[in-house]
């Protein structure tokens, strides 16, 4: 297909380059897993579209994992089932197979969007779970001041909710879903009240959107967090993040009922 990578990855980022230390920075956050498990319902059979190294895949009950990037697919835990080398726009399932769907930090990443949800839902008889971000309010979060060229290309590549919404069909449900403070899944609001983390190399290479701008002005807008910082400026305005229980920021889960 169009637009594959060496090692499969689909779309704009590469996860053979990206994704080596995936799993280290973006393991599952309980109380985001909280919310797609309760949305999936009393579903047995999951398919996983887009699993990555398996974060959220529920541990009781029967998942099929989808993954075309081999990078990941080799850093899924032992535990976890062996990922399918297929792509969301052309799933190799027959209609209602599956009980539920999910799809967690991915629909940005394919080729076709239309297809891949359309797909998703004709081979789930029950519901289908995006967890993905709005576009309209991630440049709000205090990074953009920093990079602001990482957060618009996160604004650019996350497609809108009310398009998913639309391709998944007229039951619908958008929900807030509010991040921890010490949130294990690294995704960039994830260090709302941790920015020291953004100093660190393998943090920023977790997060894809920073692989759309140049190592030399990553540095730049890096030396400009570390120098805030370390004069206490960042601290000046954002001072009550650092103890924030939970942040409202851009993550959102679409639920679709058939």
């Amino acid at each position: 297909m169009a637009g594959r990578k060496d090692d499969g990855s689909i779309g704009d980022a590469n996860y053979g380059i990206i994704g080596k230390d995936y799993p280290i920075y973006r393991q599952p956050e309980p109380q985001i897993a909280a919310f797609i498990n309760a949305a999936l319902g009393t579903a047995r059979t999951v398919l996983n579209v887009g699993a990555g190294a398996g974060s959220y895949e529920p541990l009781d009950r029967d998942v099929t994992a989808v993954e075309p990037s081999a990078s990941m697919r080799a850093q899924r835990s032992a535990h976890l089932s062996v990922a399918i080398d297929a792509v969301a726009e052309k799933l190799p399932f027959p209609d209602s197979h599956f009980d539920a769907s999910m799809a967690t930090f991915t629909v940005h990443q394919w080729s076709d969007l239309d297809a891949g949800l359309h797909q998703m839902r004709r081979v789930t008889k029950g519901p289908v779970v995006v967890l993905s971000c709005d576009p309209d309010l991630v440049q709000q979060f205090w990074l953009n001041t920093y990079a602001p060229e990482v957060l618009a290309a996160e604004a650019r590549r996350y497609p809108a909710l009310q398009r998913i919404g639309s391709l998944l069909g007229s039951r619908v449900t958008i929900l807030s879903v509010p991040i921890p403070l010490h949130c294990k899944d690294g995704f960039n609001e994830a260090y709302y009240g941790r920015p020291d983390r953004f100093l660190e190399d393998g943090a920023r290479l977790a997060c894809s959107a920073w692989s759309f701008v140049s190592q030399e002005t990553t540095r730049r807008y890096i030396d400009h967090l570390r120098c805030d910082l370390d004069n206490g400026t960042w601290d000046i305005y954002h001072n009550p993040l650092r103890t924030l229980p939970e942040f409202d920021g851009s993550l959102r889960l679409i639920v679709s009922q058939p």
